[in-house]
């Protein structure tokens, strides 16, 4: 499903080279859910983007479903982002003055389905996550846990193979964390393929493997989070 080969990126920062991903290889199977954890600055979220095709590496190759993402150009690595991936951030990213209903069709509306099939797929998601009351309130009459089951349900709006998910509990409750994991867990029980950065050690053992980062090099990749898990992967 997805495979990294060799991957490395380096950029310049303040006049020095910086390495955010080191020779990083690794193989994510269909149907895995794969937690990725280490410390701050190990190259975690550049190698989610990489993944999700929104960052080319300085070298080596990115692969979904037997695809190099980087050898398409913009307009098919566009198009198999929006028909492959579906991506869930820490800060939610709704646009402020839609509803919650709003916020969930804008994938439909640029992917072109009917009006109608718009409005009744983004209601039937939002029940699903819980929210088939809020059809209509907009981000701020939410609370921080409505506002990522929005984002969950926006997720799911076409369907994807693979959802990328950037520390998706960072901003929660624990009792809300749990929800939203359980969520996650549900849509890899149906067959999507999952992978999610985070710091939270309870959130990492709920996937079935973990890969570990240190200063852009994979360092671990184990069956459980306990086999990868250190102190410091819990350093914010």
């Amino acid at each position: 499903m997805l495979r990294m080969e060799n991957v490395s990126k380096t950029y310049r920062h303040r006049g020095q080279m910086v390495t955010a991903l080191n020779e990083a290889s690794a193989e994510i199977p269909e149907g895995d859910f794969v937690s990725i954890v280490g410390p701050s600055g190990s190259g975690k979220s550049t190698l989610l983007l990489m993944l999700g095709g929104m960052l080319s590496p300085s070298h080596g190759r990115v692969f979904l479903e037997g695809k190099s993402v980087y050898d398409l150009n913009l307009n098919d690595r566009a198009q198999l982002r929006r028909e492959k991936l579906g991506f869930v951030f820490q800060t939610f990213n709704l646009v402020p003055y839609l509803s919650a209903l709003e916020n969930v069709q804008v994938p439909l509306f640029l992917s072109k389905t009917d009006e109608k099939e718009q409005k009744d797929r983004a209601a039937a998601l939002l029940d699903r996550v819980g929210l088939g009351d809020r059809l209509d309130h907009k981000p701020r009459e939410l609370s921080v846990g409505q506002q990522q089951r929005v984002a969950l349900a926006r997720m799911l709006a076409n369907d994807p193979a693979v959802i990328l998910a950037d520390e998706p509990t960072g901003n929660l409750d624990p009792e809300t964390s749990q929800q939203v994991i359980g969520y996650l867990e549900e849509f890899n029980r149906e067959g999507r393929t999952i992978v999610m950065v985070t710091h939270d050690p309870r959130a990492a053992k709920r996937a079935k493997r973990t890969l570990r980062l240190q200063s852009g090099a994979i360092t671990c990749q184990g069956a459980g989070e306990e086999d990868c898990w250190e102190p410091d992967s819990a350093v914010a």
